[in-house]
């Protein structure tokens, strides 16, 4: 009757992964099935934790990344968070930015930031937007100016 607890847990996780749509609980109720079919099958309790262990980790490191790929490859939306999310924000160059560096204002943040390669260096006080976060630095580019209007 042990078994049961695993597959509550592994079902509990499962509702909580509707709620963040990250798959890291899926992962995680993954093993939980797992060690529950160890329970199942009579094994000992320590073999159950150490399959589960196994298990999740597998799924979390080979499965999972695997199927945020093919996920957003379809278009299917995420909503990016820490310094995914302030990719695409503009902000303001404080410094002129070049290709080894300078400082931008994003989200009432200074940043270190950088131009790509072969990009012209951007002014102090130019708008821009960020390309890509790497690290601690932001790669920025100019930003464009609104013609439709």
């Amino acid at each position: 009757m042990e078994f049961m607890w695993w597959f509550i847990v592994a079902a509990a996780l499962g509702v909580f992964e509707i709620f963040t749509l990250d798959l890291t609980l899926l992962m995680l109720a993954g093993g939980a099935l797992a060690g529950g079919t160890v329970m199942l099958l009579n094994g000992p309790i320590l073999l159950a934790v150490v399959v589960a262990c196994v298990v999740a980790s597998l799924l979390l490191f080979a499965l999972r990344p695997w199927l945020l790929r093919s996920m957003r490859k379809r278009g299917v939306a995420f909503v990016e968070t820490n310094s995914a999310a302030l990719v695409t924000m503009h902000a303001k160059a404080l410094d002129d930015v070049t290709a080894t560096g300078g400082r931008v204002k994003l989200r009432g943040e200074v940043w270190s930031a950088r131009i790509e390669e072969g990009a012209d260096v951007i002014p102090e006080g130019a708008d821009v937007v960020v390309v890509k976060i790497d690290g601690a630095m932001a790669i920025v580019a100019p930003a464009k100016e609104n013609t439709s209007l």
